[in-house]
């Protein structure tokens, strides 16, 4: 009989498993719906927290640098991810203006802080306070988390207005790609063999 303190859900079908070891590039999917249910994760504590440190580094230059600078005769401006958000309140749309806050600064800031916090006692062989807590409020972060929506938004507007104006990528468009694909990688489905680790 199987452990049910181990037992891996399908999210999609609910089907019940019991998790099995991988190797590198493998993957377990659900016989019922075949959707991906467990992943090889070859990074250790120590990488993570490593890359999570880099991640909130890479957010901090994504949010203080511009995005993208513009030029017209003479005349330039420049956009943060802060700058995009404060143009988009003023005006009929101020919900929106919240959900891309949301989206693009404030759910990657709590999921960085949150895996900086359970990490950092991770490296220290101990599991962190409120654990649970922690490890469920990064889940239900994960859906809100849109990097990567807005750099393809953030890239779309530069290919868009190279044709109109002198259009430069600024510090923080590069700190976003490399902050996605960093979020990706640290606060994916991965994350969850840290309740077995811990």
């Amino acid at each position: 009989m199987a452990v049910t303190d181990r037992l891996i859900i399908c999210e999609h079908c609910d089907a019940v498993y019991e998790p099995v070891a991988l190797v590198p590039h493998q993957k377990a999917m659900c016989l019922q719906c075949h959707a991906v249910i467990q992943r090889y994760n070859g990074l250790s504590i120590e990488q993570r927290l490593a890359l999570s440190i880099t991640a909130a580094v890479l957010w901090t230059f994504a949010n203080v640098y511009p995005v993208m600078s513009i030029r017209l005769q003479g005349l330039s401006n420049s956009a943060t991810l802060w700058d995009s958000v404060l143009a988009l309140s003023q005006g009929p749309i101020t919900f929106i203006a919240l959900v891309a806050a949301v989206a693009i600064i404030i759910a990657p800031a709590l999921q960085l802080a949150l895996l900086l916090w359970v990490l950092g006692y991770a490296h220290a062989n101990r599991r962190a306070p409120a654990f649970n807590l922690c490890m469920r409020s990064l889940e239900t972060l994960r859906p809100w988390s849109m990097l990567e929506v807005c750099l393809l938004g953030a890239l779309v507007a530069v290919i868009k207005l190279a044709g109109l104006l002198d259009v430069l990528p600024g510090i923080g468009l590069f700190a976003l790609a490399v902050l996605s694909l960093l979020m990706i990688r640290i606060a994916g489905r991965d994350i969850r063999d840290l309740w077995d680790s811990l």
